[in-house]
């Protein structure tokens, strides 16, 4: 089967499309036929291993210190269960399926193994495979933090970094759990956040949400770019501050204002749940949030879609279409 490896860490060309044997399932896996990947942010991450550094040492070791372990990156997927294990129950031959694979990677290919327990589900009927493919990263993501927001309905909620995967999420289900919700992001995105729903819109080029005197009942930094204590200034009484992006000094400053005020700071990484992508698929469904798809790029364009992910610029995904020409 063909697939994208990268058996260097660096630049967006030590991508490269080869031949690799094809998987087979396991007694609990299903084998995915997949249709349709995307390029995160956290997969030009993991290839430039441009990290912060108190997570660099333990992340090199366990993603291999020389050289990849992992070479096949891609964290989220859509396509068709082509054969399944003997002793898979939830799912069988034909169905279309959506999934993350987390930190497993290995959705950069045609084919893979995914255990049937795994963060995988059928995918939402009023969508295409590329479509679904962009839900899981993002939308679970983007639920874990809001759920710990504890939000309701009429409550403001602003969202820092609103127009990237999570962001784009996050302003729908803040709107579906009945939020008044401001999206900030850069001049280009904000077009875009007002059409899938964010009630005010904030360019930060040209203004400083932290400088307005406005409160929030929820302020959600995905990008971990506001500023600490600022934004905490911000918050209502019993205010919730999450950050999806922490780094050490936001971590040990959260603590202490958790500890020490009305106002909680909530970090820390998103547990990704079988239920969770249910719950998204039923949303999804049900009409109120849909997944905003920037570009698409075939397989063999990837280094491409990297480079243009990296710079930043993306509204919602970047979404890449495998083809299948033959079926080794």
């Amino acid at each position: 089967m063909k697939a994208i490896i990268f058996t260097k860490y660096g630049a967006p060309d030590v991508l490269q499309l080869t031949e690799v044997a094809k998987p087979t399932p396991k007694d609990n896996e299903v084998l995915i036929r997949i249709y349709a990947t995307t390029v995160t942010a956290g997969d030009c991450e993991i290839r430039s291993f441009k990290i912060p550094l108190f997570i660099w040492l333990p992340l090199r070791l366990y993603m291999g210190l020389r050289k990849p372990r992992k070479q096949i990156l891609g964290q989220e997927l859509a396509g068709e269960i082509e054969a399944a294990g003997k002793d898979v129950k939830l799912f069988r031959k034909g169905d279309q399926v959506f999934a993350a694979t987390g930190f497993s990677f290995g959705a950069y290919a045609e084919y893979i193994c995914l255990p049937e327990e795994g963060v995988l589900a059928i995918k939402p009927a009023n969508m295409t495979c590329e479509e679904a493919a962009a839900v899981p990263v993002g939308g679970l993501e983007a639920l874990h933090f809001l759920r710990k927001g504890n939000i309701q309905s009429g409550q403001k909620v602003l969202i820092h970094g609103a127009g990237g995967s999570i962001g784009t999420f996050a302003v729908q289900l803040a709107k579906s759990f009945g939020a008044e919700v401001t999206g900030v992001d850069s001049t280009g995105k904000l077009a875009m956040l007002r059409s899938i729903g964010a009630d005010q819109v904030i360019d930060y080029t040209q203004e400083d949400f932290t400088k307005s005197g406005e409160t929030y009942d929820v302020i959600f930094d995905v990008v971990g770019k506001s500023s600490f204590s600022r934004s905490v200034r911000s918050l209502k009484h019993n205010g919730r501050y999450l950050l999806a992006n922490a780094g050490l000094s936001q971590m040990v400053r959260g603590l202490w204002t958790s500890m020490t005020s009305s106002k909680k700071v909530i970090l820390g990484a998103a547990s990704e749940k079988t239920e969770d992508l249910i719950f998204l698929k039923e949303e999804i469904e049900a009409g109120k949030i849909k997944p905003v798809i920037d570009r698409r790029y075939p397989l063999e364009r990837i280094a491409e879609a990297h480079s243009y992910v990296e710079k930043g610029y993306k509204k919602g995904n970047v979404v890449i279409t495998v083809a299948h020409t033959h079926t080794t």
